[in-house]
């Protein structure tokens, strides 16, 4: 058992450093031996781990979004918050997350553009990472439309609009390079009014 339990460690361990590998030096330009190197160990070493680079950044992403995900739990679960306050630091926990892992959202777009020339869809790869934070969104928008907080709208509508937001600031963050979250702010809270109930506008 101390065995497995210790395999796992030196797996998250890989994926951590590997993840800062690729923000530094981007996906295409990262080796298998610059992951080995950087965690202090052998190719052959790495193998027992992972097969190939393509596998160790899957993972490192899919590590880094179950942690995110974690946290917006965390949020969502707090019942001592109404819908509306939930659903206001859920959505400013994950532009401060985009903010603080710009870079990594240029490496994942750089991957998903290599992926596209290969004749895969990247789309059907996103909607894969995305459908867990598409799902939380809408069970808070239901939690809202349920206690009179929000309007009854259509909660795919509302959903949409929110990732709708939640793409845009990814791609000012990553691609435009912006820094300030100022106006992105102000767009997530003018959408958040949009759809409360009118007895719950201030």
């Amino acid at each position: 058992m101390a065995i497995v339990v210790e395999h796992e460690k030196r797996k998250h361990e890989i994926l951590d450093k590997a993840l800062d590998i690729f923000m530094e030096e981007g996906y295409e330009d990262v080796t298998f031996q610059k992951i080995a190197d950087r965690c202090g160990i052998t190719r052959t070493t790495l193998y027992i781990y992972f097969k190939n680079k393509k596998e160790i950044f899957l993972w490192s992403i899919k590590q880094l979004t179950s942690k995110l995900e974690t946290d917006l739990l965390i949020i969502i679960r707090n019942t001592g918050l109404t819908a509306t306050e939930r659903l206001r630091a859920v959505l400013s926990s994950i532009l401060q997350d985009c903010t603080e892992n710009k870079r990594l959202f240029n490496v994942v777009l750089m991957y998903l553009l290599q992926l596209q020339k290969t004749g895969k869809n990247p789309g059907e790869r996103v909607r894969r990472r995305i459908l867990r934070l598409r799902h939380m969104l809408s069970t808070l928008i239901i939690e809202g439309i349920n206690a009179g907080e929000f309007q009854r709208l259509n909660v795919r509508d509302i959903n949409e609009m929110l990732y709708g937001l939640i793409e845009s600031a990814i791609f000012r963050l990553a691609i435009l390079d912006q820094n300030s979250t100022e106006e992105m702010n102000g767009a997530i809270e003018l959408a958040i009014n949009g759809i409360l109930a009118k007895n719950k506008i201030a």
